[in-house]
C-alpha cells in the first residue's frame, strides 16, 4: 500500500516512545522522518498527528506558507542540511506547539521574523547572512533557551535586540567572518557560548570577549596563522571583567609557541577549567619556558586530550616541566604518546592526575616525586611493568583512587609492596598479574577490579583485606569460587568468564555479606556438587547477575546449554547420609513385604513350584510327543491325602482294578523310586499316567504335596488334550478352607466339575461306572504290560518303609 504518493512515497513514519529533539523529551512521539531522500518540496501527505518531522539532507530550496498547516501537533522540525534560501516564519504561524526549529547549513541569506511564542530551540547557523539575523521580533521570544546564529559581520547592534533574553546556550557558527565589532560578544547574556570559527580566523579578539561573556565558553578551529596576543592586552583583561569559568578550545593547530601563549593568557583570567582537545602542534620553540609566569591564577584545572605531534623540536623536559610547575590540584595530559613526565624537585599541589594513553614506562617512577596531596592518579592504557615500584611511589602520597589498568604490570613474590593505607579504589584489569598479586596489595582497599589478567586462584596466604567491598575477577582462570575468609565485608563478587566448574561449599558458607554476584558464563558442571550454588538465588539473599541466561551447563554433554535453573537433581541422591538411609528404609519395606507375602501368600512355595515347573518343562521341549506317549504306563495316578488312605485302598483301588489288568493304577507305596526326591517322583508319577486322579477332601486341601501334586497335573505339561484331571469329592469342602494358592481347584469346585462320592449305597454303582468310562484308555501292548507288570514285582520288594518315611501326612 502506498503510504505517500509520488516521491514522497519513501517516507517512513516510526512510532517511537520518547521524543528525540533535545531538550524537548515527550512521553509519547509520533516521528515522521523523511530525511536524506533528495525532496524538493515538503510532503504533501503528511500525518497530522506528526509530531517531530525531520526534512534533513534533501534538496528543499523554498518553504511554502502552506506546507505545515496539516501537522497543527508539530513540536520538532528539522530542516537542516538543505539548500533554503529565504525564510518566513511566518510559514510556522499555526504551529503553535512548535518548540525546536533547526535551519542550519541552509543557503539563507534573509529572515522575515514572525513571534513564536512557544519556540525554545532555534538555529540559524552556517547560513549565508551578511549581518546576524536579528530584529526587534526575536527578542519577543521569551521562552528561548538556545540560539544558533551566523553571519560574515558581527556587531553590538545585533545583540542589543536580545541582550534582555536569559538564553542557555548561543551558538556561532560562522562560515565566514569578514568583522567583528569588539565589544559585541559581552553584550549576550547567556550561560554558555559556543563559536566555531571558520579558518584563517583570528581568535584572540573572540577569545577574550568570549572570557567576558559567559560562564561556559568552547571555541572550535583554533589556528595558529592569528597573531600573539600582546602583554598590553592581557594586562587590559582584569579578573573583573571576565566572567568564564570553563574554558574548552577543540580542533586546535598551533605551534608550541601558540600554544604557550595561550596558556599565559589564560592563566590570568578567571577560568579556572581549562581544556584543550583535538590539538595539533610542533614547531620549533623560542620562547623561553621560564619566563612563564605562575602567579595571579585561579586556575584549578588543565586538561590537554587527544594531542599530536607534527615536528617537535624543542626539549622535552622543559616540557614537561611547564606543566608540571603550575600550581593547581588537577593535570590531564592523555592520548599524547608521552613517553615520560617529570616534576619539580619540591611538593607540588596536585590531587589529581591523569597520564592515561600514553608510552609512559618505569622510568616514571624512579625518580624521587613529592605529591604530598595526590588522591587521584591515573595511569591506564601505558607500558608499565612492575607493580612494587608503583607501590613505593604511592606510599608516600595521600593516594586514594589508582587506575593501573591496561599496562603489562607483573609481581614477583621476592618484591616488596608497600602502600598508603589511604588507597580505597584501585583498578588493575588487562594486566599480566597472576595469584602473586594478592600478596601486593593495599590493606584497606574497598574496591578492586582483576579483571583480565592470568589468577588461577586466590592464595589462602593472602593479605587479610578486611575493609574490601567489591572484588572482580572476571577473565581470569579460576577453577573455583574465592572463599572470604580474607574478605570478611566482601558485598560485590565478580566472577565471570572463568572456568569454574562446581563452586565449592566453603564459599556459601563463607561469604555470608555477599549481596550481588556475578558467575555467569562459567563452563557450570551440573552435579550434585553445584547444587547448593544453584539454591542460592533462590534461598539466599544473594542477587545473582545475569540469572538465569548466563548461567548454564556445560558438562555433562548431555546437559550442555541447560539453564542451572532447569536442571533437577534430586536430595536423594545428592545427600550420601539420605542415600544410605533412604536404601535401608526401601531394604526393610521390601523385607516387610516379602515377609508377609510368604506369610499371607506362601510365596515359597509359589517359587519352589515355578523352579520345578521350569525344569521340567526345558525337559518336556526336548522330548517329542511320540517320545511322552511311549513313556506312558498307567491308566491312572492317584493322589490323595493319608488321612483318606482308607477308603483308597478299600473302595477306589479294588472297584478301579480288575484281575485282567485292564486298568492300572499308579500308587506312592506301590512304585516310589528311592533314588530320586518326592518331586521328581511326583512329576514321573503324572508323566506316565494318562490320567491323574485327585480325591478331594478337607485333608487333602491342608496337605502341602497334594498341591504340588494338583499344581503339576493342572499346568498339563506332558498332555495335549485338556480332560486328564479326573476330580472325586470325597468330602464336602467348605471355601474358606481352601489356600489362596489353590485357585483353580477353587474355581473346579464352583463350576461343579467333579464327580461327587455318594453316601447312599445304591448310586455308588452309577459313580463306579462313570469313573471306569472317564479313565478308560487303550493303554499299551501286551510286550508293554508285561515290562510293566515286571517293574511293579521289583519295585514292590524295595518300597518297604521308606515311603512311609518319605511321604507323611501334610509335610
Amino acid at each position: 500500500m502506498r503510504l505517500i504518493r509520488n516521491i514522497y512515497i519513501f517516507c517512513s513514519i516510526v512510532m517511537t516512545v520518547e521524543g528525540k529533539a533535545p531538550e524537548l523529551p515527550e512521553e509519547r512521539e509520533l516521528m515522521t522522518n523523511c530525511s536524506n531522500m533528495s525532496l524538493r518540496k515538503v510532503p504533501a501527505d503528511l500525518t497530522p498527528a506528526t509530531t517531530t518531522l525531520d526534512l534533513s539532507y534533501n534538496l528543499l530550496f523554498q518553504l511554502q506558507s502552506s506546507d505545515f498547516h496539516s501537522v497543527s501537533k508539530l513540536k520538532v522540525l528539522i530542516l537542516c542540511h538543505n539548500r533554503i534560501q529565504q525564510l518566513n516564519l511566518k510559514t510556522f504561524e499555526f504551529n503553535k506547539e512548535l518548540r525546536y526549529l533547526d535551519l542550519s547549513n541552509n543557503r539563507l541569506k534573509s529572515v522575515t521574523w514572525y513571534l513564536l511564542a512557544g519556540l525554545r530551540y532555534l538555529d540559524l547557523s552556517f547560513n549565508d547572512f551578511d549581518t546576524m539575523p536579528i530584529c526587534e521580533e526575536a527578542g519577543n521570544m521569551s521562552h528561548l533557551e538556545i540560539l544558533g546564529l551566523s553571519g560574515a559581520k558581527i556587531q553590538k547592534s545585533d545583540f542589543q535586540k536580545i541582550a534582555h533574553l536569559h538564553l542557555n546556550t548561543v551558538f556561532l557558527g560562522f562560515r565566514t567572518l569578514s568583522h567583528y565589532e569588539e565589544g559585541s560578544l559581552p553584550i549576550l547574556n547567556t550561560t554558555k557560548l559556543h563559536i566555531v570559527l571558520p579558518m584563517d580566523t583570528n581568535f584572540w579578539v573572540l577569545l577574550r570577549d568570549g572570557i567576558k561573556t559567559s560562564k561556559i565558553l568552547e571555541m572550535t578551529n583554533i589556528d595558529g596563522k592569528s597573531q600573539f596576543v600582546s602583554y598590553e592586552m592581557q594586562q587590559n583583561l582584569s579578573l573583573e571583567n571576565a566572567k568564564t569559568s570553563v574554558l574548552l578550545l577543540n580542533k586546535v593547530d598551533l605551534l608550541w609557541d601558540d600554544l604557550f601563549h595561550i596558556l599565559q593568557f589564560v592563566w590570568h583570567t578567571s577560568v579556572e577549567h581549562f581544556q584543550i582537545q583535538n590539538v595539533t602542534f610542533g614547531g620549533k620553540a623560542y620562547l623561553d619556558h621560564n619566563s612563564f609566569d605562575y602567579s595571579n591564577t585561579v586556575m584549578r584545572t588543565i586538561k590537554l586530550e587527544h594531542v599530536h605531534f607534527r615536528v617537535f623540536y624543542i626539549q622535552q623536559d622543559k616540557t614537561y616541566l611547564l606543566l608540571t610547575k603550575m600550581d593547581i590540584e588537577n593535570l590531564t595530559i592523555s592520548n599524547a604518546q608521552m613517553p615520560h613526565m617529570l616534576f619539580p624537585n619540591y611538593p607540588t599541589k596536585f590531587q589529581y592526575l591523569n597520564f592515561a594513553n600514553n608510552i609512559l614506562t618505569d622510568e616514571l617512577f624512579k625518580r624521587t616525586i613529592q605529591l604530598p596531596h595526590l588522591k587521584t592518579l591515573i595511569l591506564n592504557s601505558n607500558k608499565l611493568e612492575t607493580l612494587s615500584l608503583v607501590s613505593c611511589f604511592a606510599n608516600n602520597t595521600p593516594l586514594e583512587h589508582l587506575d593501573l589498568s591496561q599496562n603489562l604490570l607483573q609481581h614477583k613474590n621476592d618484591e616488596n609492596c608497600s602502600w598508603p593505607e589511604t588507597v580505597v579504589n584501585m583498578n588493575l584489569s588487562y594486566n599480566k598479574l597472576s595469584d602473586s598479586v594478592f600478596r601486593c596489595l593495599p590493606k584497606g582497599i574497598q574496591i578492586l577490579d582483576l579483571n583480565n589478567n592470568q589468577i588461577q586462584t586466590v592464595p589462602k596466604e593472602t593479605i587479610h583485606l578486611m575493609a574490601l567491598r567489591e572484588l572482580n575477577i572476571a577473565f581470569n582462570f579460576l577453577t573455583d569460587l574465592p572463599g572470604c575468609s580474607h574478605f570478611s565485608r566482601l558485598s560485590i563478587l565478580n566472577v565471570e568468564m572463568n572456568l569454574i566448574l562446581s563452586p565449592s561449599l566453603d564459599f556459601v558458607q563463607s561469604c555470608q555479606e555477599v549481596k550481588t554476584l556475578n558467575a555467569g558464563r562459567n563452563p557450570f558442571q551440573c552435579t550434585c556438587e553445584l547444587k547448593n550454588f544453584i539454591q542460592l538465588e533462590t534461598y539466599s539473599e544473594v542477587m545473582m547477575v545475569g540469572w538465569s541466561d548466563s548461567y548454564t551447563c556445560e558438562y555433562p554433554l548431555n546437559l550442555r546449554g541447560t539453564r542451572l535453573k532447569d536442571v533437577h537433581l534430586p536430595e536423594v541422591s545428592c545427600n550420601t547420609a539420605l542415600l544410605i538411609v533412604t536404601i535401608v528404609v526401601i531394604m526393610l519395606v521390601l523385607g516387610l513385604a516379602v515377609a508377609f507375602c510368604c506369610l499371607h501368600f506362601d510365596l515359597p512355595w509359589y517359587f519352589r513350584m515355578l523352579g520345578q515347573c521350569t525344569q521340567t518343562w526345558h525337559r518336556v521341549r526336548r522330548t517329542t510327543q511320540e517320545q511322552l506317549k511311549r513313556n506312558v504306563r498307567f491308566h491312572a495316578f492317584i493322589s490323595y491325602s493319608e488321612h483318606d488312605s482308607l477308603w483308597v485302598k478299600n473302595e477306589l483301588i479294588p472297584n478301579l482294578e480288575k484281575e485282567d489288568g485292564s486298568i492300572l493304577i499308579c500308587l506312592y507305596e506301590r512304585y516310589f523310586d528311592p533314588g530320586k526326591s518326592i518331586s521328581e517322583n511326583i512329576v514321573s508319577f503324572i508323566e506316565k499316567s494318562y490320567k491323574s486322579i485327585f480325591v478331594l477332601s478337607p485333608n487333602f486341601v491342608q496337605n502341602e504335596w497334594c498341591h504340588y501334586e494338583f499344581y503339576f497335573a493342572h499346568h498339563n505339561l506332558f498332555h495335549e488334550n485338556s480332560d486328564h484331571i479326573i476330580l472325586i469329592l470325597l468330602e464336602p469342602i467348605p471355601f474358606y478352607c481352601i489356600p489362596t494358592r489353590c485357585h483353580k481347584l477353587k474355581t473346579l469346585l464352583e463350576e461343579k466339575a467333579y464327580l461327587e462320592w455318594p453316601k447312599d449305597r445304591c448310586k455308588r454303582g452309577l459313580f463306579w461306572a462313570n469313573l471306569r468310562v472317564a479313565i478308560n484308555v487303550n493303554v499299551s501292548t501286551t510286550r508293554e504290560m508285561y515290562e510293566l507288570q515286571t517293574f511293579t514285582e521289583l519295585n514292590e520288594e524295595s518300597r518297604g518303609s521308606t515311603v512311609s518315611l518319605m511321604r507323611t501326612d501334610c509335610l
